[in-house]
């Protein structure tokens, strides 16, 4: 049955030339739309575990915590270009709708990326489904515990324990 969830659509990437390790989510969630930000929901584990690794939490305003996970050389970007989704919660994307991001230019003009991280089971299964089968270039990836509120099965210890291979790429 068709939806008339109407398309939402992302935003640019993250990222300087020089990135070594590239986080994606899915699509920005509702909250996140609204205010046009990366992980704007308050009960998103994102941003705090981002100021455990990077110093990048939400003691920052949002512009200098992107320009921490830049300097530390750790992309942002989400697998969706555009896609339809009634309300915020990733397992209801509509698949047949995604857009997917133009991953083929991003990884030309960072062609430093050693690790593309998930930020949770729908973005993986979005990319490799989407996007990689159109890759020329095999680049490892991680899938990580989704940081979304609607995730709360690991406490946020467990979570910042695994989120922690990023920090260890970024830095070489």
């Amino acid at each position: 049955m068709p939806s008339h969830a109407v398309p939402s659509f992302g935003f640019p990437p993250v990222a300087r030339v020089d990135a070594r390790v590239l986080i994606l989510g899915s699509l920005p969630g509702r909250m996140s739309l609204e205010m046009r930000q990366y992980y704007a929901q308050p009960r998103n584990v994102f941003w705090p575990l981002m100021g455990r690794l990077f110093d990048a939490g939400l003691e920052h305003p949002y512009e200098e915590r992107l320009r921490r996970l830049k300097e530390n050389r750790v992309a942002l970007w989400d697998v969706c270009a555009s896609a339809k989704r009634p309300g915020s919660l990733d397992h209801k994307i509509e698949t047949s709708s995604v857009t997917p991001n133009d991953f083929a230019s991003f990884f030309e003009r960072h062609r430093g990326i050693e690790l593309v991280c998930f930020n949770g089971a729908t973005a993986q299964r979005l990319f490799t489904d989407l996007v990689a089968p159109g890759l020329s270039k095999r680049i490892p990836t991680l899938r990580l515990p989704s940081t979304s509120p609607a995730h709360a099965s690991l406490d946020f210890e467990r979570k910042l324990a695994a989120w922690e291979a990023i920090g260890e790429v970024s830095r070489g």
